[in-house]
């Protein structure tokens, strides 16, 4: 996401991914495609930013996971549950369930 990279966006994300939460007051139920123009519209972050994020749990069983993140993105604070599972011999974010903190 921080660096706009729609390539990379659409090989972690599962074609049928959804992205949930309340973005600034407002409940956002997003499909990959809409979220992906909404961090193309963003743009990059600047050139040399470093992304700020943390990997607070992992939870794995068999070939489906749940991860949380807590990740800052253009000057906001996210927490990030992540649905994924294993297809084929890699893993896909197949759900992104997201807070935004004030």
């Amino acid at each position: 996401m921080n660096y706009a990279n729609e390539d990379d966006l659409k090989r972690a994300l599962d074609p049928a991914c959804k992205i949930i939460g309340h973005y600034q007051g407002a409940l956002e139920w997003l499909a990959l495609d809409d979220f992906i123009n909404a961090i193309m519209m963003e743009g990059p972050a600047e050139v040399g930013t470093v992304p700020l994020w943390e990997l607070v749990a992992v939870d794995i069983t068999g070939d489906a996971a749940c991860v949380k993140v807590v990740d800052h993105y253009l000057g906001m604070q996210f927490t990030d549950y992540l649905a994924l599972l294993k297809i084929g011999q890699g893993w896909k974010i197949v759900n992104k369930l997201y807070y935004l903190h004030t």
